[in-house]
């Protein structure tokens, strides 16, 4: 790259903004502190975003290695009601795109916290042991409720859907606004449930939430089904206990 300028660091990584060889703008993440398996987060995410660049907006990946991820430059604007309504279409559209299976073929994380992709039967039984109970314990949560919780989660997840494409980690700070809709970066994308993507906008807010939610809806219709977030914040234990609470009630 030349013309580097430096943006911060963020988690276990340096982030820049810089000129490719051939005059694109890039962003790049390169790794600060490289544990051992942190070697396989950059082709993580690369096979994530091209994976989800097949059915939606995101930035082009031009170089991955295990201590560096360089990316087409994503330039900003304010979000619109408009551009939320696309996004909105956007994003059903690419959960319609599908999964073959509930997982994905690469290792999972959420920034640098690994998450098992490893396939599972079902919706349920995905989200119970890959999503929910390996991270109770190192949140400092008590175990029982939520192995309580998993094992009914079958039965309070309501009609089955087949597994859908998802971003995974799709809070308001992973869409650039640009072009007129929203693009989406820093995925931990797997087959899953669409919900839990739209959980989580809803969970930590994002520019016009209600017209991104109309707009799916055109596309790709929502019913009731339980809804989790696996928070990793003190802030947010009481929340997920009271979440737990009410759904062994």
């Amino acid at each position: 790259m030349r013309s580097v300028r430096d943006l911060g660091s963020s988690h276990s990584w340096r982030l820049q903004r810089g000129r490719w060889s051939d005059g694109r703008e890039v962003f790049a993440k390169t790794g600060v502190v490289c544990p051992p398996f942190t070697l396989e987060l950059f082709p993580s995410e690369a096979a994530g975003l091209r994976w989800l660049g097949e059915a939606i907006a995101v930035p082009e990946v031009i170089e991955v290695s295990g201590e560096r991820l360089v990316l087409s430059w994503v330039e900003t604007e304010r979000p619109t009601p408009g551009a939320a309504e696309r996004f909105g279409r956007a994003l059903a559209r690419m959960h319609r795109a599908g999964a073959e299976s509930f997982g994905a073929p690469w290792p999972g994380f959420i920034a640098d916290l690994p998450m098992d992709n490893a396939p599972a039967p079902g919706w349920p039984a995905f989200y119970a042991a890959r999503r929910i109970l390996p991270f109770v314990r190192p949140a400092g949560l008590p175990a029982g409720p939520f192995e309580a919780l998993a094992a009914r989660l079958a039965s309070l997840a309501g009609p089955e859907e087949p597994p859908a494409r998802i971003h995974g980690d799709l809070w308001n700070g992973n869409i650039l606004w640009s072009g007129g809709t929203g693009v989406l970066i820093d995925p931990a994308a797997h087959g899953g449930h669409r919900e839990s993507d739209l959980a989580m906008l809803a969970l930590f807010g994002a520019p016009y939430l209600d017209r991104i939610m109309g707009a799916y809806q055109e596309v790709h219709p929502l019913h009731p089904i339980l809804i989790h977030a696996v928070l990793y914040g003190g802030g947010y234990r009481d929340q997920a206990m009271d979440l737990a609470a009410q759904l062994l009630r």
